[in-house]
This record gives C-alpha cells, structure tokens and sequence, in this order.
C-alpha cells in the first residue's frame, strides 16, 4: 500500500508537460510576473507606500509559482507520439554520397 502511495506520489511530481504546455508556462509566467510588477509600482506610486508594493509583488509571484510550477494536467494536453525503437540491424537501407550504411 505504501508502495502505490509513493508511486502516486512520485507521478504528481514528476513534472511531465508537452511542448505547448511549456509555452503556455513560459507565457503565463511572463504576464502574471509583468503584470503584478506593474501593478505593483502603480500602487505603490499611488500610495507612497512600499510595503503594499512589496506585498503585491510577492503576491504575483506566489500566483506565478502556483499557476507555473505543479505539473496540472492542461499542460500535458498536447502529447507528442514519439517513433517506435528500432534495432540498426533492421534492415533499413541507407545512402549516403553513393555508399549504403547500416
């Protein structure tokens, strides 16, 4: 039982997204950062006041870790479906400059 508890636990952390989700990571992180920063200067502009600056920014970046960094499943919607191994004894025929290579 524990094994399966660890190994339930190992898959949620083991981080598996595509490539499109990677871009989507990389673009949700880039607009949750820019736009926290920015609102965070703008209130702290506002109300001269850097602690609320500071706490907003932190708060955009927590948002950014929880929304970036857990393997959620919308990244991994895209899979790639990788060739089947093959053995270089298969029989494949290759040229190259005239010659035939294995």
């Amino acid at each position: 039982m524990a094994d399966q508890l660890l190994e339930k636990v190992r898959d949620a952390f083991e981080g598996q997204i595509d490539f499109e989700g990677q871009r989507l990571a990389e673009l949700l992180t880039t607009v949750l950062l820019g736009a926290a920063g920015i609102i965070a200067f703008i209130v702290g502009f506002f109300t001269q006041d850097i602690y609320k600056t500071l706490w907003i920014g932190l708060g955009g970046t927590a948002l950014a870790f929880v929304a970036v960094v857990p393997p959620w499943p919308f990244y991994n919607k895209n899979s790639v479906t990788w060739l089947p191994p093959h053995n270089a004894i298969s029989g494949l025929d290759i040229e190259v400059d005239g010659r035939k290579v294995n």
